[in-house]
């Protein structure tokens, strides 16, 4: 720039913040620039806006460390310019549903989200005659810095990378699950786990099917983060989920002279004389039961749980159950109490937030990433899941899959979709 006649180098800078801005030499309200040219001055200076101009031998005084960014991995090895292919994925990590912990975690590592990268096409100049696709891999934690007034720092981040089985190729809709984990080791990962913004490593496989799991290094870390992939081919990336399904078993057509006579003779004393179990009693009856099964922590079923349970079975509209729709959900709730005393591994009375998407496959509900991580801020407290949740949640899912099955065999105006009463 030409001051006073003589060439002043002047180096222009950027703090992203937008409110700290250098006050000396050729800042915003600085003297120097009335000796430039009006016009020029208006192009060059923006007041307030984070951006300011200095002399570059006073750049070099007052600045002692210079990092240079590389955006994008067109020219890592050498001078010659190469054009990669890029995928990008915005994920989070999620208390309770997707924030698995790494691999230390093996109970947990599996529910972490999984995003999947086909390598068909071998580098142009492999080395030592070695068949391999090239990509690199760079995981960015989200937002960070804005966290840190509040006492929060960066998370320890890190990835692994595993090949996927040969009865997997191919398929979209599949969340690899812990015991995959728990027999395959990974053929790639992260150099380490560290509290970076971003760890990015680069990496060689052969052609194949691979899936990348990002994770934090201890289980229940929330964040937000960016998962990009660069290949020097042309590579097929998605995100691996499980589609949302449900596998509603057909009841069977029974009469009340099917119905057992000792089970006959308990819902006449329980329903009273007009033979019959309204919303009240459903809810005495059923946690007179749970205090029984002392293996069990649960507060008790409420109002709203039993009145669900009615709604589900209730066939005349009556509001009540009768004796064939008692037995039902009498059948329903047995069915469930063995899948939750399954997956209570500890037997400490209560499911982990973590495993309770295995329990509700076995109950023959399939769900997403979205649907479970809902799921479980409405049911769960403190990764933890008791067993009068855990039945209202499965009442609620088949409500929800009942109506939507039936509104697609009718073309009713009440069908929905099974992802609306979830949120």
């Amino acid at each position: 720039l030409a001051y006073r006649g003589r060439m002043e180098r002047l180096i222009r800078i950027r703090n992203p913040w937008g409110q700290v801005e250098w006050t000396g030499a050729w800042s915003d309200n600085s003297s120097e620039w009335n000796d430039i040219d009006e016009d020029e001055r208006e192009g060059m200076v923006q007041m307030e806006d984070g951006e300011f101009w200095m002399a570059f031998s006073e750049f070099l005084r007052q600045f002692s460390r210079l990092e240079i960014c590389n955006l994008t991995p067109d020219t890592l090895e050498d001078d010659m310019m190469k054009r990669w292919n890029m995928a990008v994925f915005n994920g989070a990590w999620r208390r309770g549903s997707t924030a698995g912990g790494c691999r230390n975690h093996p109970a947990t590592f599996w529910i972490n989200p999984q995003f999947k990268i086909t390598l068909e096409e071998e580098d142009d100049d492999p080395e030592y005659n070695d068949v391999s696709c090239s990509f690199l891999c760079a995981l960015m934690q989200k937002d960070r810095r804005r966290y840190r007034k509040h006492g929060q720092d960066m998370h320890t981040i890190g990835f692994a990378v595993y090949e996927v089985p040969d009865e997997y190729r191919g398929c979209q809709n599949v969340h690899l699950r812990k015991d995959f984990f728990l027999t395959h080791s990974s053929c790639a990962r992260s150099e380490t786990f560290i509290n970076l913004r971003e760890v990015s490593n680069r990496i060689k496989l052969p052609p194949g099917e691979y899936v990348i799991v990002p994770s934090t290094y201890d289980p229940s870390k929330e964040a937000d983060f960016v998962l990009r992939v660069f290949t020097e081919k042309q590579a097929d990336s998605e995100e691996l989920d499980d589609p949302i399904s449900a596998d509603l078993e057909d009841e069977d057509e029974i009469s009340e002279d099917d119905v057992d006579e000792n089970f006959k003779a308990m819902f006449s004393q329980l329903a009273g004389e007009d033979l019959e179990i309204s919303v009240f009693e459903l809810r005495t009856i059923l946690n007179r039961v749970l205090s029984k099964h002392r293996d069990l922590k649960t507060d008790g079923f409420s109002l709203d749980s039993c009145r669900g349970m009615v709604n589900l079975l209730d066939k005349d509209g009556s509001g009540r159950l009768g004796l064939v729709e008692f037995q039902i959900m009498w059948n329903k709730i047995r069915k469930w109490l063995g899948i939750f005393r399954q997956y209570d591994m500890d037997k400490s009375g209560t499911m982990s937030s973590y495993e309770m998407r295995l329990a509700l496959e076995s109950a023959g509900f399939k769900i997403n990433n979205r649907i479970h991580q809902v799921i479980v801020g409405r049911y769960a407290e403190n990764d933890a899941l008791d067993f009068d949740n855990f039945i209202s949640c499965l009442v609620r899912l088949e409500a929800m899959f009942s109506e939507y099955r039936l509104g697609e065999f009718t073309s009713s105006p009440r069908a929905v979709s099974p992802l609306q009463p979830c949120t």
